[in-house]
């Protein structure tokens, strides 16, 4: 295919892309009252719980319509994620040899689920979260959370803890395409560790450093998994080198 040809498949790829996400994103339209709800719920629980006034706010006449429009595309976005990836997948995917195919394919099918299980331990963690940061308002106070910016802060968590989840299977990908091995993902443990610490210092802002211990388990666990993977993967690798030398040797023997 010529170049003027990859650009008007690109343009097709990008135009159904673009058609999906409209179409989840007027889904979404119609699920924002009940997203709002599961999102603000924290907050109207702990005022319910502790008998003080906190809500979410929306400060402007043209608030509650952005708001709107904001959580709309997000949801859309994530609605038609399969779609969307799919037609990301068709452009890139004739390109691909076998081999590549493989490793791509298994890097969606691991590092999606992943995704949703590091958003799912963000979300589930969440009403702790926001019970300890409330807490810190003065007797007698009122809290008026604006809703933009409390929307974006719940993205944040899930986002960073999604994303957190997914960064063992780049590790595994790496070492599979050759250019990690499983010592050289062990030799930067440190580096490991101050992340993973930055990250769950960021997605907990919480004082309790239990806590962010307790948040830090998971992906150190991902990350000694990771290497595990590569040591299994490294030592087949180096099996078959060695197979494939001793049968060139013999054969160079024999003639």
């Amino acid at each position: 295919m010529s170049l003027g040809g990859h650009l008007k498949e690109l343009r097709r790829r990008l135009f159904f892309s673009a058609l999906f996400i409209l179409a989840g994103s007027v889904a979404g339209w119609y699920l924002y009252e009940p997203i709002f709800t599961a999102l603000s719920k924290p907050v109207v629980d702990y005022a319910k719980a502790h008998h003080s006034v906190a809500t979410v706010n929306l400060p402007t006449i043209t608030a509650a319509f952005d708001l709107q429009m904001q959580v709309s595309i997000f949801a859309g976005v994530i609605i038609s994620s399969p779609l969307w990836l799919f037609q990301l997948w068709a452009f890139i995917g004739p390109a691909l040899q076998r081999r590549e195919k493989r490793f791509t394919l298994g890097f969606m099918f691991s590092a999606i689920p992943l995704f949703f299980v590091g958003c799912a331990l963000a979300w589930v963690s969440f009403p702790a979260f926001i019970e300890t940061l409330l807490s810190f308002t003065p007797r007698g106070s009122t809290n008026l959370i604006s809703a933009q910016e409390y929307v974006l802060f719940v993205l944040r968590v899930l986002l960073v803890f999604g994303l957190a989840f997914v960064l063992p299977v780049v590790l595994v990908m790496l070492n599979f395409a050759r250019v990690l091995t499983a010592k050289g993902i062990l030799r930067g443990w440190r580096i490991a560790l101050l992340t993973i610490a930055v990250i769950a210092a960021l997605a907990t802002p919480v004082a309790d450093p239990m806590s962010m211990i307790l948040m830090m388990l998971p992906m150190l666990a991902l990350y000694f998994a990771s290497a595990g993977i590569a040591a299994i993967n490294d030592r087949i690798y180096n099996r078959r080198n060695a197979t494939l030398l001793a049968a060139s040797l013999l054969e160079n023997e024999q003639n």
